[in-house]
């Protein structure tokens, strides 16, 4: 089952004011649901509203040149501000979407393994945060090598790391 997340990647322009976003500008995204889609926008610093209240996730970059390749990197507080929000979200698509954002948590080493828990014909896996010592479950979708990788990149691509 592979789902699809059609966010758009970084846009250049800022959501309040309509300006274009200059390379090397430091701009923050957020991502929000909007009519049951995930939506990513962008802003400007000074036009930066603060912390969303409805927004799943928030971060901060800088513009990239429109021909600089960008280098991976994970912010693991970004992430883990993500996994929290989706807790409690029972939205196939964001389960699935959250596991694999686990996933990556635990390969960064931000979450450990500690269980699985089996109820129903459900598996979740228990995990504990290297951080806060805080634990959590997670169900396990049964994704495919194939499913994990195209949820992968649409996370990556949701974050702007494409």
């Amino acid at each position: 089952m592979t789902s699809s997340y059609p966010i758009q990647g970084h846009t250049r322009t800022c959501a309040a004011t309509g300006r274009a976003l200059q390379p090397g500008e430091k701009y923050f995204s957020a991502v929000f649901e909007e009519a049951g889609h995930l939506v990513r926008k962008d802003f400007a610093a000074d036009a930066w509203p603060g912390a969303p209240e409805n927004a799943l996730a928030f971060w901060t970059g800088k513009v990239p040149a429109l021909n600089q390749k960008r280098r991976l990197t994970f912010d693991d507080d970004l992430l883990m501000e993500c996994f929290e929000r989706l807790a409690d979200d029972a939205d196939p698509n964001r389960t699935q979407f959250r596991y694999v954002v686990a996933l990556l948590l635990l390969r960064r080493k931000r979450l450990r393994f500690e269980d699985v828990r089996r109820d129903q014909g459900q598996e979740y896996m228990q995990l504990r945060c290297a951080k806060s010592n805080a634990t959590f479950e997670v169900l396990d979708p049964h994704l495919s090598e194939a499913d994990i990788s195209a949820v992968q990149e649409e996370v990556f691509k949701l974050l702007g790391w494409d």
